[in-house]
């Protein structure tokens, strides 16, 4: 069974950091490229991060140039992102997916909330 499970988020204050976990498992995690994205309230998904099989970096959304940082440990099929100088438009639903050749697959998510 395929799943993708997100862990780490939570409520931070501005300016503080969060580490994002996505813990992969009934696939063959080291072959597929692995992405973030994320959601607001009201707003369209948007592409936070991109990593290669490899642990390449394929892109990172502007907003987030700087502050957070994708990685992966194939070892042990986990993905994270680091998120440090949280801000209030950061506020959103983080989500992991997997892309492969012929399939993609999506975690269910995790809420991180940025407020004083």
């Amino acid at each position: 069974q395929v799943q993708l499970v997100e862990s780490g988020g939570g409520l931070v204050q501005p300016g503080g950091s969060l580490r994002l976990s996505c813990a992969a498992s009934g696939f063959s995690f080291s072959s597929y490229a692995m992405s973030w994205y994320r959601q607001a309230p009201g707003k369209e998904r948007e592409l936070v991060a991109a990593i290669t099989t490899g642990g390449g970096i394929l892109n990172y959304a502007d907003s987030v140039k700087g502050r957070f940082t994708i990685s992966r440990d194939n070892a042990k099929n986990t993905m994270y992102l680091q998120m440090n100088s949280l801000k209030s438009e950061d506020t959103a639903v983080y989500s992991c997916k997997a892309r492969g050749p012929t399939y993609s697959f999506w975690g269910q998510g995790t809420q991180v909330t940025v407020s004083s």
